[in-house]
């Protein structure tokens, strides 16, 4: 039950931000902001583009590329992972790890998910069907594959020889970098409802910090697995299950001993990293990961609104409009510029200091979900279609 209501949850979501109808003739729900017009500054120069399989689809998912040593990491949902040399795009090597069912049958989609984590000689996936994999940076070979408690829907994160996966059933796992055994797992609590989606951890000072489906952020021991502290950064309030939805799914970013997190439906707080004291708190929600750099936070909320704020109180610096119900990527910072992608395959730049317009792009017309990533000196974004493009500016 609780897997079918994740999934209706997913679907409705996407459907009241993006604008979808919900049925045939009848008006929208939320309605897509237009197009906004625009006099580029500048031109993106297209390094190059090339294909990563069938992409995500239809579905839900921010399977997105990763990137080390002038590499690029990236794979579609059916299983294909490749790796792309950065500069050119030319493929170094490809793997598939979707299941044979025989000769004359096609292969099962291994439902790969969330993103891809690298860290020295190995990158890490997962998929829908509880499923982490580690494979050779250097020839794409598995390593290992290891069943967890749960879809592994976020991006494995690895530090001090573990790698960690928040699960869809709540459950935060250790595994350990070597063989893939489970080390650890902290339970998280789970609400009868959440949205299509989980916290990846961050990691600071030995501790674990990850936002729960409860409205949560949660600070986990590295080396045991024992809960260091929970803060509650949002309540349940509105008329309707949807409306009391709270889901804390973006990667918490900590900056000097200070935590900066974001609920759906909820707060964007600054909390004290030791005590998980809440130092500030401000009514702006989202279900997209956040960029704290100097003293600004940039964000794009759950309306899709680009916000600038000010890290010592959430004050507003600058906030763009013009994009609402676009269904907004999460924002990156790039070459000092802040850049998104959206529903219909647009790539928006806007100026970090005031939030006006100074580029816009079409990339691909299947359209963008996951956030661009930033590769040395360019932006490298992936279509839901599964096309892979690399930017500079």
């Amino acid at each position: 039950m609780q897997l079918r209501k994740t999934l209706l949850v997913g679907w409705v979501s996407v459907a009241l931000l993006s604008g979808c109808s919900w049925f045939n003739g009848e008006e929208d729900v939320v309605k897509m902001s237009p197009l906004p017009k625009v006099e580029n500054q500048f031109t993106p120069t297209k390094v190059w583009s090339t294909s990563v399989g069938d992409g995500v689809g239809d579905i839900y998912s921010h399977l997105h590329p990763a990137w080390l040593d002038n590499t690029i990491y990236a794979a579609d949902r059916f299983g294909v992972v490749k790796a792309l040399d950065a500069d050119s795009g030319k493929e170094k090597w490809k793997v598939n790890l979707s299941e044979s069912q025989g000769f004359f049958s096609g292969n099962l989609s291994a439902q790969l998910s969330g993103g891809i984590g690298v860290s020295g000689a190995h990158l890490y996936i997962g998929s829908e069907k509880a499923m982490v994999y580690s494979l050779n940076t250097a020839d794409g070979k598995v390593f290992w594959q290891t069943k967890v408690a749960g879809e592994a829907i976020s991006r494995p994160v690895v530090s001090d020889g573990l790698v960690l996966v928040h699960t869809s059933n709540g459950l935060l796992q250790a595994l350990s970098e070597i063989d893939g055994t489970i080390q650890w797992s902290a339970n998280l609590d789970m609400p009868t409802l959440s949205l299509r989606g989980e916290s990846a951890p961050a990691v600071a000072f030995g501790a674990a910090i990850v936002g729960g489906d409860n409205g949560r952020v949660s600070a986990v021991m590295l080396k045991e697995g024992q809960m260091i502290w929970q803060q509650r950064i949002s309540q349940t309030t509105g008329a309707t299950e949807i409306d009391r939805l709270n889901d804390v799914d973006t990667t918490p970013v900590v900056v000097n001993g200070v935590i900066y997190s974001v609920a759906y439906n909820g707060s964007l707080v600054a909390m004290d990293l030791r005590s998980g004291q809440v130092m500030w708190k401000r009514d702006v929600g989202s279900v997209n990961n956040i960029i704290v750099e100097g003293d600004r936070i940039y964000m794009v909320d759950q309306d899709d609104r680009v916000m600038a704020l000010n890290t010592q109180g959430g004050v507003s610096i600058w906030r763009q409009s013009e994009l609402l119900h676009r269904n907004l990527t999460a924002p990156v910072l790039y070459n000092g510029y802040i850049v998104v992608g959206d529903s219909e395959g647009y790539l928006h730049w806007l100026n970090t200091d005031d939030g006006r317009f100074v580029a816009q792009q079409k990339v691909d017309s299947s359209g963008l979900l996951s956030a661009p990533i930033v590769a040395s000196d360019k932006l490298v974004v992936q279509a839901k279609g599964g096309e892979v493009y690399s930017f500079t500016r």
